[in-house]
């Protein structure tokens, strides 16, 4: 594939306005991988907000390396509302740190446009033995990122109480989970109205990214019927074939077990003001490394546990894997990839997860956490994975989210639905094939 910037006007989505700049040879460097008179090099990061004092807490834990690099790192927190925007604005006019934080809907058109480095060639025998999600930064037939935040999966949580008094177990497959939603969904105090559901189901984005109802719903079942988003040629989508149909039909079957408001309901308050409150026998949610802290906290009075992922054919939930990148125009990529390397190993990353607790992202670091959750990233660590990044994502996946909930509000039955669907985004990947493809 021959890369080259592509139009501002292809893929346009939540990364709109993105592609000029970055990757062009003539963009803006100011304070990329610069020297000062004494020799010490400057790099710039962009992250978002990762803990209460991010910038703080990094710049103490790397006092060590860059006194010992002679190299300073400029981190330019941006909070996450407008994190997207920023990038858009930023490479529109030429200005790129030298590392970037990233989310897997961000990477396909940066890679595309020639934001990105690949960073095959930097890492060492050494680094992919050490390094246990690595997988999880190749995308699009390159190394473009190294986890830095990850195993914090979506979890289907339950009630033991609720389940305890149905006399069932923790469901194991799709026909357990629809037969314990349907004998939980009941009127339990006897006014007509049903007050207890199976399904803590939010189908409004609220505050969120339209996405977070694949993010939460939608990725497991298809992943876990054995379907997926791309072809493996990322030229044509998949998911409106066998398995993705079934997977949609199965959510669409489970409504009436969801509250009747699931349509205007947010997904976080399905799962703070339904299952939270201990009115649903199911609701899912990000994981945490400190759930058990933070849900004794905010759901006291809670009995509850977790699955990390139902089995259909397959097991799958959808668990970030966003990661350090380095952007095509730094002048220091060895020395970026030194940083990357320093603060997602084990000296850093010991320290840091006792501040923010969060997956050992190598095989040196021991977890840290709340014990009741460490089986995500041990005996379930093969049950979660990363969105499968593709040419136009954020673009064909805002599109497949509206279709889902078309077919969730009676609009449009689900067969129809997923095959209009796929007919936008393959003319959608035909035309950006066209445009970067020889």
């Amino acid at each position: 594939m021959k890369k080259k910037l592509i139009s501002a006007l292809l893929c346009v989505s939540m990364t709109a306005g993105m592609l000029a700049g970055c990757g062009n040879s003539d963009a803006k460097k100011e304070n990329k991988g610069s020297s000062d008179k004494d020799g010490k090099t400057t790099l710039t990061m962009w992250c978002p907000p990762l803990d209460d004092d991010t910038k703080g807490n990094f710049d103490k834990l790397l006092a060590d390396f860059k006194k010992e690099k002679n190299v300073d790192l400029e981190i330019e927190l941006i909070p996450w509302e407008n994190y997207q925007e920023k990038w858009s604005t930023g490479i529109s006019n030429g200005e790129c740190p030298d590392i970037g934080y990233m989310y897997a809907e961000m990477y396909p058109t940066y890679i595309s446009s020639g934001v990105v480095m690949d960073m095959t060639d930097l890492l060492t025998e050494e680094d992919r033995k050490e390094f246990k999600y690595l997988d999880r930064g190749e995308m699009m037939g390159g190394q473009y990122g190294m986890p830095i935040v990850t195993g914090v999966p979506f979890v289907l949580y339950y009630n033991e109480d609720i389940l305890n008094e149905l006399g069932e177990t923790p469901p194991e497959t799709w026909e357990d989970f629809k037969r314990i939603c349907e004998k939980a969904t009941k009127d339990t105090d006897g006014d007509g109205n049903i007050d207890q559901y199976g399904y803590a189901v939010g189908l409004n984005n609220g505050g969120m990214s339209n996405l977070y109802i694949l993010n939460s719903y939608f990725y497991s079942l298809l992943w876990q019927a054995g379907g997926d988003i791309y072809n493996d040629d990322l030229k044509t989508v998949k998911f409106n074939n066998e398995a993705g149909v079934e997977a949609l039909e199965f959510f669409k079957s489970l409504k009436d077990y969801m509250p009747e408001n699931t349509l205007s309901l947010p997904a976080e308050d399905a799962f703070s003001t339904i299952f939270g409150a201990g009115k649903a026998a199911f609701g899912v949610t990000r994981s945490s490394a400190q759930q058990e802290t933070l849900f004794a906290e905010t759901y006291p009075d809670l009995n509850w546990n977790y699955v990390t992922s139902l089995k259909n054919k397959d097991y799958g939930t959808f668990g970030a894997a966003d990661s350090l990148s380095i952007m095509s125009t730094c002048e220091e990529p060895e020395l970026a990839m030194e940083l990357i390397r320093y603060i997602c190993g084990s000296e850093f990353m010991t320290e840091y997860h006792k501040i923010a607790p969060g997956a050992a992202l190598t095989v040196s670091e021991e977890y840290v956490g709340d014990p009741k959750m460490e089986r995500i990233v041990t005996e379930d660590v093969d049950k979660w994975r990363p969105l499968q990044v593709g040419p136009c994502g954020s673009e064909i996946l805002e599109n497949l989210a509206a279709h889902i909930q078309s077919v969730m509000e009676g609009k449009q039955d689900v067969k129809e639905a997923l095959d209009e669907s796929a007919e936008f985004a393959d003319d959608t990947l035909a035309e950006y094939w066209a445009e970067n493809e020889e």
